[in-house]
């Protein structure tokens, strides 16, 4: 069953235990939490677009990540165990058939072949290659959980006997919890000491903000140097509405617009959260009151933004300059 004190058994595997299921879902488990917090503290220096996240909102979410989350990781975690780890084992065990070395190594090997493949079908569909972090995440997301395997293995040919799944996803979620929270640790001390800069909205001038302006379901935005505005299908405050309201209207044709330095003109900069940022305000004729578009990104790559309704649950809308 074994190649001397390798740890690798070599015995090929006709079918996979409840065992050997449940510690490969629970290792995916792990790694899909540890990264989602990853990437939330990813955004401490981000911009929030003028969302929050406060009173019985905040409590709601939470309160609904506790109820959904651990099904929604276990469900994911099951996928990438059909996906991943159990392919490149079948395949495993058909190589070790007609091939030397151990099956744990050539899987090892396999699921390294069966994520690369993934990685290049989420870069072909999703473009991850403008950072290449995710793509090599994916690629390489099968590993752990292919060397938990061996590992179990191992143990269970010295021991006689194999974990119990409920053993696996205690471990495994307090696995998580320690995870997460050292993530959001490092993430906190991070901001307290500087070396995650809080985000700082560009400062442009008028003539910086003069051209074409693009965004969502053919929104266009051109603000000349006159401070004449042409729209496109451009999101704007309703008529007769309050301020939190979801609703927008699109607005069509040649109106005016200012560049305001300190948010004078900021329906929300009154907020007990909010602050006041430049925008810029645009107004057409007889199509929604004024809007306030704050100005964000940065100063290379600029965006101005609208977020309709409350601040907490928003609609947000994005223009990026072209």
């Amino acid at each position: 069953m074994g190649s001397g004190n390798s740890g690798w058994p070599t015995r090929t595997r006709e079918t996979w235990t409840d065992a050997e299921v449940n510690l490969v879902a629970a290792i995916c488990a792990v790694q899909f939490a540890v990264a989602v917090t990853v990437r939330w503290v990813g955004t401490f220096g981000d911009d929030d677009y003028g969302a929050g996240l406060g009173g019985g909102f905040a409590a709601v979410g939470v309160l609904c990540l506790l109820v959904f989350g651990p099904p929604l990781l276990a469900v994911l975690a099951l996928l990438h165990t059909v996906t991943f780890t159990m392919p490149a084992a079948t395949l495993a065990r058909l190589v070790t058939r007609r091939a030397p070395g151990s099956e744990s190594a050539w899987h090892l090997a396999l699921v390294l072949v069966l994520g690369t493949l993934w990685a290049a079908l989420a870069v072909a569909l999703f473009g991850l290659a403008s950072t290449g972090t995710a793509a090599l995440l994916i690629a390489v997301s099968g590993v752990p959980p292919a060397l938990g395997v061996a590992r179990m293995r191992w143990r269970e040919r010295v021991t006689g006997r194999p974990p119990t799944g409920r053993r696996i996803w205690l471990r495994s979620a307090l696995a998580a919890l320690g995870g997460c929270g050292l993530v959001v640790a490092a993430g906190t001390v991070g901001l307290a000491t500087g070396l995650i800069q809080e985000y700082e909205p560009p400062k442009l001038g008028a003539d910086q903000l003069t051209g074409l302006w693009r965004g969502d379901h053919g929104a266009v935005l051109r603000l000349r140097a006159d401070g004449r505005a042409e729209l496109t299908a451009l999101p704007a405050q309703p008529e007769f509405e309050d301020v939190a309201t979801k609703a927008f209207a699109r607005c069509d044709g040649t109106g005016r617009w200012f560049l305001d330095t300190g948010g004078r003109y900021d329906p929300y900069a009154d907020g007990p959260t909010s602050e006041r940022r430049d925008g810029v305000v645009v107004g057409v004729g007889d199509c929604g009151h004024d809007t306030y578009w704050t100005i964000g990104g940065t100063a290379v790559h600029p965006e101005l933004f609208v977020l309709f309704g409350d601040p907490d649950s928003g609609d947000l809308r994005i223009l990026k300059r072209t």
